[in-house]
């Protein structure tokens, strides 16, 4: 399984000077020289680690003296083994593996639902190996850290002290990487790069809010005079660190203030959505793209952090099954081609995400009748175009699977290959 570009760092294979590498693995995967050998962050996928091995061992041959994990998302370190490995081929002392206290419970919950966590990231990433998540399976390996810690930890002192400090953001055991003796951060997770936070992402756990813009402040008063972050570029000059730290900081709490203004005004999700604004002096920054991430995610996010699920339409509190829903909708339908007619004359004024909701009246219907086979086609069709018309990459990913699934004929997720 080749490694999907969308998890590669900016700077993969950049040596940043100074002893201090990034090796071409998931994220921008930072290691640095120091007294008693090297810290990498992060190992890598599978697949992307013999080619972290091979680059490292092109600029250096001193021996690897600890693996920091950034954070317990599946993926970052699953290469652990080979490292431990290619250690053991030279000789060398096996590294230390470090990572924040929380990871062990992630882990233990991703075990429990690791046939879950597949099916999602094959949705999320479509373009890998066809998106199978019984082939996903086998990349999923995790190797507990065997050393944690809870607020700070110094891996190493001498002439490069290197200080792993908690940075709850993306997940609640995220990590960043500060090196005082160079004025350096490796921000993690809380900095993915030019990118706003991917909060509230679609897939995933929810994040909170202003624990990241809090997790950011702290950040910024360390006063780096470089910033590495985890996908994206490198920023330099103190001022210029602070600047996107606090400025992402603030874009969180605004976010916060006009979400809980609304809900407490009674609006609903979809009211709070449709009302919201955001200010370009905070969104239109280069680190506030929404090619991950995007407003509406945080919102929603921020909504599911002080409300329930419900939707506050009464029809959703006890429905009936999909199936018996959508035959119902179904039979009320007097002409049936005129839903379709419908839904593709809003697709041909532009009106993608109108035509959507027309085309479900029928296309959630279950069985093969000719129509409802015709209306799943056109929602396929449908989720394609509207995935060319967002920016964010996972709502681009969620439509793509959503129309591979429709192509083969699926009424439900548990049907994806």
């Amino acid at each position: 399984m080749a490694l999907d570009r969308t998890l590669r760092g900016d700077l993969a294979g950049a040596d940043l000077g100074d002893g201090f590498h990034v090796l071409p693995g998931q994220g921008n995967a930072l290691v640095a020289e120091t007294d008693a050998g090297l810290v990498l962050v992060d190992a890598g996928s599978l697949p992307a680690a013999p080619a972290m091995v091979d680059h490292l061992r092109s600029v250096t041959g001193s021996p690897l003296h600890a693996i920091c994990y950034s954070h317990g998302h599946l993926g970052y370190n699953a290469a652990v083994g080979t490292w431990q490995a290619h250690a053991a081929e030279r000789g060398d002392p096996q590294p230390r593996l470090i990572g924040h206290e929380n990871i062990l419970r992630r882990y233990a919950r991703y075990r429990e639902t690791l046939d879950l966590q597949a099916r999602m990231a094959a949705v999320q990433f479509p373009s890998r190996e066809g998106a199978s998540w019984r082939r996903m399976l086998p990349a999923f390996v995790m190797t507990d850290p065997t050393e944690t810690f809870a607020e700070a930890l110094t891996v190493v002192t001498g002439s490069r002290t290197v200080e792993l400090l908690w940075a709850p953001s993306e997940t609640d055991d995220s990590i960043a990487v500060w090196y005082p003796d160079d004025g350096l951060l490796y921000g993690g997770p809380a900095t993915p790069g030019d990118a706003i936070p991917n909060i509230g992402t679609p897939l995933r756990t929810q994040r909170f809010t202003i624990r990241w813009a809090e997790t950011l402040d702290a950040l910024a008063d360390l006063g780096a005079e470089t910033l590495v972050t985890e996908f994206g570029p490198v920023v330099q000059g103190a001022d210029q660190v602070r600047r996107r730290l606090s400025h992402t900081a603030e874009a969180l709490r605004w976010l916060r203030r006009e979400v809980v203004e609304r809900m407490n005004r009674g609006m609903g999700e979809g009211e709070v959505l449709a009302d919201l604004e955001y200010p370009p002096e905070l969104f239109d920054e280069p680190w506030m793209t929404p090619n991950y991430g995007c407003p509406d995610y945080i919102a929603r996010d921020l909504f599911r952090e002080e409300s329930g699920w419900w939707d506050r339409n009464p029809t959703t509190l006890h429905p009936a099954s999909p199936g018996e829903a959508a035959a119902v909708v179904r039979s009320v339908i007097g002409d049936p081609d005129a839903v379709l007619e419908r839904a593709r004359s809003l697709a041909e004024a532009g009106e993608t995400q109108l035509a959507l909701h027309v085309v479900d009246l029928l296309a959630l219907a279950e069985g093969d009748d000719p129509v409802v086979v015709a209306a799943r086609g056109l929602k396929a069709e449908l989720c394609r175009i509207r995935a060319d018309e967002v920016r964010p990459y996972v709502s681009r990913a969620a439509y793509r699977s959503s129309a591979r699934l429709l192509d083969g004929g699926a009424t439900s997720w548990q049907q994806l290959p």
